[in-house]
């Protein structure tokens, strides 16, 4: 189950991959599609300032807002 970290409703756009920058911002990027190589720099579309925590994933739910879930570790106890 995840839970909503920040609440950004980012309005998504067809072609772009969303995700959380090493700032803790939303960015979005070209996605490269059928082996064409379309490099194209990220660019920042909302401030989100996320302050992430090890053993999360985080990343822009179908709201477009931020949220997280504890990561599956294969082969490690789940009490640990």
């Amino acid at each position: 189950m995840a839970t909503k970290i920040a609440r950004i409703g980012v309005e998504r756009e067809a072609g772009f991959l969303y995700f959380l920058d090493k700032m803790g911002d939303v960015s979005r990027v070209p996605m490269a599609r059928g082996g064409r190589s379309k490099k194209g720099a990220s660019s920042k579309v909302a401030k989100a300032g996320v302050e992430r925590e090890a053993g999360w994933l985080y990343f822009i739910d179908r709201d477009g807002d931020v949220a997280r879930t504890k990561m599956a570790r294969r082969g490690r106890a789940s009490g640990s």
